[in-house]
């Protein structure tokens, strides 16, 4: 960790004086004459994700002006952990103030890296905060998203099914929840045949992870997560361009985890359920098909039209399962479609939701805590477009179009329609770095949902 949380900041700790361009112009007049003409000297504005080292007397470093766009933007310091020297500072109030759980959160992750192969240059400099409840919760926040983040980004030689498996297990007993997963042809017996289907080629057996927490009295909530540990497009194998980074396509169960990590640190008061299908979809003699039709665990009947939308055959046995419980919402969260990401690129993970309202609400909520999402239509015309002549339903459209449409409406045929539901398309990728945010796996709306699942619960005080 590099945020340590003390009753009483150590005074050998540097300070940070945060500041946008407003407020450095109007304390700029005020402050020393060669701390003026220092910052004066090497340029400095206030210009967002930029610093300053001021010396002391002695030449040593004195003191930090850290440039933000916002002092309320989650990544508001995330540029300083390693670009500063190492050691250790601290928040000055000269400048604007930085919310505890905001300034935890955006360094930490702002001195993430995914070191599991490589050793890290350097070590990242240390900030120093007053405990908390909200410095606290920050720490939480970038611990969650930082164990997704290392979820997407291991390859897929070490993190299969079984390696899916053992993270859900760790968080489990971390805290305090329930563990069992059923594997390989238990599939079968315990009616999960779809799941079976698509992971039934590989070496390493496909599975459901589930876990469970909570009393009985609360809520139920269901949180769903695509783990398709690896995609080759089965037998409808992808280009090497479209296999190169298929590591991240169960990037919504690292996703759905992460989000169920905070659900139970935080101790909302829900009773919370975890379904993971996990598989590898491989290609081999037993590989499913296309134009195989599959029995799902609804009684559904699906036909396979591409074995590379593999992703919504998974998960409509673990959505039917969810279902069977009657939750008062489910969540799945899913890489599920490229049509979502040329609809509304990488950093803007498709939303699908029966009420308007709640998807409404859910938008507004991204674009205030800087973790969008954009809601998309269950356009019921569509629907014409996967019907099956040999089945009930087909995997994939007429065409290219509507795609991730198309894959909502295919999963919605497995939620009664009565039952709450969400639909979250994402890319759990960054395609490009920004401070906090380097290249590659990410958590994409759990701080979203994390906050809609606590207003919608506030009614019933935390445990």
């Amino acid at each position: 960790m590099t945020v340590h949380l003390h009753k009483t900041i150590p005074a050998s700790a540097t300070p940070i004086t945060v500041v946008d361009r407003a407020r450095f112009e109007q304390l700029a007049p005020k402050l020393p004459a060669a701390t003026r003409h220092w910052l004066q000297t090497t340029g400095f504005s206030g210009a967002p994700d930029s610093h300053a080292l001021v010396p002391d007397a002695q030449g040593k470093l004195g003191q930090v002006f850290a440039g933000v766009g916002r002092a309320d933007h989650p990544f508001a310091l995330s540029a300083l952990p390693t670009a500063l020297p190492e050691g250790h500072y601290q928040l000055s109030d000269q400048g604007l103030i930085v919310n505890a759980e905001q300034a935890a959160m955006s360094w930490e992750l702002g001195a993430y890296e995914f070191d599991l192969y490589k050793p890290r240059k350097r070590a990242a400099a240390n900030l120093h905060l007053v405990t908390s409840p909200d410095a606290q919760r920050g720490i939480a926040l970038a611990t969650a998203i930082a164990a997704t983040r290392d979820l997407v980004n291991t390859p897929a030689e070490h993190m299969g099914p079984d390696e899916l498996a053992a993270a859900a297990r760790m968080v489990a007993k971390q805290h305090g929840a329930k563990f069992r997963q059923v594997v390989g042809d238990a599939l079968l017996k315990q009616n999960f045949p779809a799941i079976h289907a698509v992971g039934r080629a590989s070496t390493r057996a496909p599975r459901l992870i589930e876990l469970t927490w909570g009393k009985p009295k609360d809520p139920l909530l269901c949180l769903v997560g695509k783990g398709v540990c690896f995609d080759s497009g089965g037998l409808d194998i992808k280009g090497a361009e479209g296999m190169r980074q298929m590591k991240k396509d169960m990037g919504g169960a690292a996703n759905a985890l992460g989000l169920a990590a905070l659900v139970m640190a935080l101790k909302l008061p829900v009773r919370l359920q975890v379904l993971l299908p996990a598989v590898e979809n491989a290609i081999a003699g037993n590989a499913y098909r296309p134009g195989d039709v599959f029995k799902t665990r609804k009684g559904l009947h699906i036909e396979i039209g591409n074995t590379d939308a593999e992703g919504r055959v998974i998960l409509c046995d673990a959505l039917a399962y969810a279902a069977e419980g009657k939750p008062a919402l489910i969540i799945d969260l899913a890489t599920l479609t490229g049509a979502a990401r040329v609809a509304l690129g990488p950093q803007l993970p498709a939303l699908f939701c029966r009420q308007m309202d709640t998807a409404r609400q859910l938008v507004d909520l991204g674009l205030q805590l800087d973790d969008p999402l954009w809601h998309m239509p269950l356009w019921a015309p569509y629907k014409a477009g996967i019907e099956s002549p040999i089945g009930d339903i087909v995997n994939t459209g007429r065409n290219a179009m509507g795609g991730a449409i198309n894959a909502a409406l295919f999963l919605e045929y497995f939620v009664p329609e009565q039952q709450d539901w969400l639909h979250i398309d994402l890319f759990a990728w960054n395609d490009g770095a920004r401070p906090g945010r380097p290249v590659g796996g990410e958590a994409q709306t759990i701080r979203t949902l994390l906050a809609y699942i606590g207003q919608r619960f506030a009614q019933r005080k935390p445990r």
